[in-house]
């Protein structure tokens, strides 16, 4: 699809940024994976909340986050989210889509979380493999090589002992929903390139219409709201909305835009690995061989497909 089947306002960056500028925004865009690999420790202290709830009190944090950063910068969030309405529909399709997905996976199996959680952890390798699919991009072998070292890494980690993954033929919707999931987040990390020229701070917009859409859902499908009972609980929250659901979106988006995204995707594996060494960390997980093993194989991956970029090609 060419440049000029987009509207102006939503049309790619016409000139190519430079390559310090390239590693910047990468840089930018990992602080979204350090973020995101305390989401499975904060969640799973935030686990009483009801799913749907969480995603709007998450996502009601995560606008407020936006909403301040822009401030800061003096920058007009309202102004941010007049965009035409394909820029709508993957930004709050990504966003709600993906957590909706992911949320019904584990509602639906939740004594399968290891399976569910490897079909969750291939959005990384379906943002390589997407990349290359966007116009002047192109898929190298070392690309392919580390994602598939990635991913050897990351059926490693979540399948706990490395004792194989057993797919249960009645968890079929779930496995379903978390294919999905992975699916909807690498094409939406993929399409952000695509608005190239949407700024940052429209993901503010972003995060209240899924704070909108979670909410609803609460009260149509969601029978008791639960609130924190202690100030444990309400920082844990607060955490995850600022963390891993909030800020993490508007550097993603920075690094997908203007970054390498590639090399971006695959480093995305360290998620896996790092959030299972802070639940050992904070005993709420075992360790073993296959923890470091998996940390090779990911750094490995990372390596390989970064290779270009860590050589300043």
């Amino acid at each position: 699809m060419s440049a000029d089947a987009f509207p102006e306002s939503i049309r790619p960056h016409a000139a190519p940024p430079s390559a310090s500028e390239v590693r910047r925004a990468t840089g930018v865009g990992a602080i979204a994976i350090l973020l995101w690999s305390t989401a499975a420790l904060l969640t799973s202290l935030s686990s009483a909340m009801p799913p749907l709830q969480l995603v709007a009190v998450t996502f009601g944090l995560a606008f407020l986050t936006g909403s301040t950063i822009a401030a800061v910068r003096g920058r007009s969030v309202l102004g941010a989210m007049r965009q035409p309405l394909p820029v709508w529909l993957v930004g709050v399709g990504g966003l709600f889509g993906y957590h909706a997905c992911l949320f019904l996976a584990f509602h639906l199996a939740p004594t399968s979380a290891v399976e569910v959680n490897l079909l969750n952890y291939l959005w990384p390798l379906c943002i390589v493999l997407f990349s290359a699919l966007l116009p002047g991009e192109r898929l190298k072998p070392g690309h392919v090589a580390g994602a598939l070292c990635g991913l050897a890494g990351t059926a490693l980690i979540v399948s706990g002992r490395g004792g194989g993954l057993h797919l249960d033929g009645g968890n079929l919707a779930a496995y379903g929903a978390a294919l999905a999931a992975a699916l909807i987040w690498g094409a939406y990390s993929v399409l952000s390139r695509r608005f190239g020229s949407v700024p940052t701070e429209a993901v503010s917009g972003f995060c209240l219409v899924t704070a909108l859409l979670g909410l609803t859902g609460h009260l149509l499908f969601e029978e008791a709201t639960v609130w924190p009972q202690e100030m444990l609980g309400w920082l844990v929250l607060l955490a995850l909305g600022i963390g891993p659901d909030g800020l993490a979106f508007f550097v993603w988006d920075h690094g997908m835009k203007r970054g390498d995204i590639r090399a971006l995707g695959v480093l995305s594996y360290a998620v896996p690995p790092a959030s299972t060494l802070l639940l050992i960390l904070f005993g709420q997980a075992s360790g073993g061989w296959t923890v470091w093993a998996a940390c090779a194989l990911i750094a490995g991956g990372a390596v390989m497909a970064s290779w270009d970029m860590i050589r300043g090609k």
